[in-house]
């Protein structure tokens, strides 16, 4: 390969990094200030109130995932040929896992809060909106032609409508069902887009699709170890608001979520960075040493942007609340400043995740999860009745240490990984080492 060609591919990965990085960074934005507006309208009660429905909404969506995302850009890399089949195949096991999730949500309501219409309500709105998201199979052929705009435009879009709705109505006096109406019209937009830029970029319609069932066996007998996992990372995502909700009331959720969502905004960073690595690292699997180098190398940047990030909030907790969301949000800040430790051990994670895949080692993905959910709600159980809120942070902590650093360390196969973590938690000593001996550019 020479340096023109070399030039043009790694133009390629920057630029599709830039796309990924203005979606989710114009789609943080957006969220953002719509937060700010939604959450001092309504106030802790009410904001907890639309925390708690959407945290429901998000826990049972996971039945959609299937394990798929991974795979299936795995499979349109390396058999572009059948990429109609492996799409249409997708999006048939996402509806049927999407649809199972939304009468599963739907039972949790009846037994839960049937005596209380307007949580019932909003629960079954939002949940709805998991019905359309299957579409997000479209986002998977777009990652393997590693063409992140278009993803761009429709998410930001979808959000911008969102939002639109749900500013609109801190001015109208309406109540507090009719922002949950957002989230549907959230995933009715994207959704709509998806199919509409698919057809304009490609000439062909998702009615092309073919659903195979030995295909589906196939992708369901690979991810479903990624999709038991996943019900794991959304149970560590979003127990802690379930549980406080139950355990502390809609007051205490309200004061936790904004926290939260500050801190959660910035996991779509190492979601963007891996994202555009990942068919590359696809590539040069066979070569050991080059693989473990740049596996490293991702390892390294993602720690770096961690600890940043993590050090930066910390400081800027306290203004960024006060500042934003006034005195009735004040205690939020104690709660980031732990919350936000959690972003060292997941940004890593994103990698790891991808690493799984690779290596084909998926049963570390169910395994570890898994460790990661049970340690959260144990920690829950324990901390919430006592701290609260920043117990729900620290059980957070936790849960994702244990989770996606210690559990690795356990097993022989995730060992090289969980030394190479290691090794990135060490990477600033490191790279000042190199630079003071001279061997940077070695």
């Amino acid at each position: 390969m020479n340096s023109n060609t070399k030039f043009v591919a790694a133009k390629k990965y920057i630029l599709n990094i830039l796309w990924i990085f203005v979606d989710k960074g114009a789609s943080l934005l957006i969220t953002f200030l719509t937060t700010v507006v939604v959450a001092r309208y309504l106030g802790p009660s009410d904001y907890g109130i639309l925390a708690y429905a959407i945290s429901l909404g998000t826990l049972f969506a996971v039945a959609g995932h299937m394990g798929l995302s991974g795979l299936v850009v795995r499979e349109l890399v390396k058999h572009p040929e059948r990429a109609d089949e492996t799409l249409g195949t997708c999006l048939g096991l996402k509806f049927i896992g999407m649809l199972s999730g939304f009468c599963l949500l739907l039972i949790y309501a009846v037994i839960t809060e049937w005596q209380n219409t307007i949580k019932f309500s909003m629960i079954l709105i939002i949940g709805s909106a998991m019905l359309f998201n299957c579409f997000d199979v479209v986002d998977y052929w777009f990652q393997s032609k590693i063409k992140a705009r278009y993803i761009t435009i429709s998410r930001v879009a979808g959000i911008a409508s969102a939002s639109l709705f749900k500013i609109s109505l801190c001015f109208t006096g309406l109540s507090l069902l009719y922002f949950s109406l957002g989230n549907l019209i959230q995933s009715i937009v994207i959704a709509g887009l998806f199919i509409a830029i698919y057809k304009l970029t490609t000439g062909h319609s998702v009615t092309t699709w073919k659903f195979n069932k030995e295909r589906a066996r196939k992708l369901f007998s690979e991810g479903w170890l990624i999709y038991a996992g996943s019900v794991f990372a959304i149970v560590n995502l979003k127990a802690d608001q379930i549980m406080l909700e139950k355990m502390s009331g809609s007051s205490e959720v309200g004061i936790y979520a904004v926290a939260a969502q500050l801190s959660e905004a910035i996991y779509f960073i190492p979601i963007a960075i891996v994202a555009t690595f990942f068919p590359k690292l696809i590539s040069i699997h066979q070569n050991k040493q080059e693989f473990t180098l740049n596996l490293q190398r991702l390892f390294d940047l993602l720690f770096a942007l961690a600890i940043t990030i993590a050090i930066a909030f910390t400081f800027a907790a306290p203004f960024i609340i006060s500042f934003f969301f006034g005195a009735a949000y004040s205690e939020s800040s104690d709660i980031l400043q732990i919350h936000i430790w959690a972003c060292i051990f997941i940004f890593l994670r994103a990698a790891f995740s991808k690493w799984i895949i690779i290596e084909g080692a998926l049963i570390f993905s169910l395994i570890t999860q898994g460790l990661g959910a049970f340690a959260n709600i144990a920690a829950n159980l324990y901390l919430i009745p006592k701290f609260g809120g920043e117990g729900a942070a620290y059980a957070t902590l936790l849960s994702y240490a244990a989770s996606s650093y210690i559990s690795l360390a356990i097993y022989k196969k995730t060992r090289p990984v969980f030394f190479m973590m290691t090794k990135a938690y060490l990477s600033p000593f490191r790279y000042l080492m190199l630079i003071a001996s001279g061997k940077m550019n070695k």
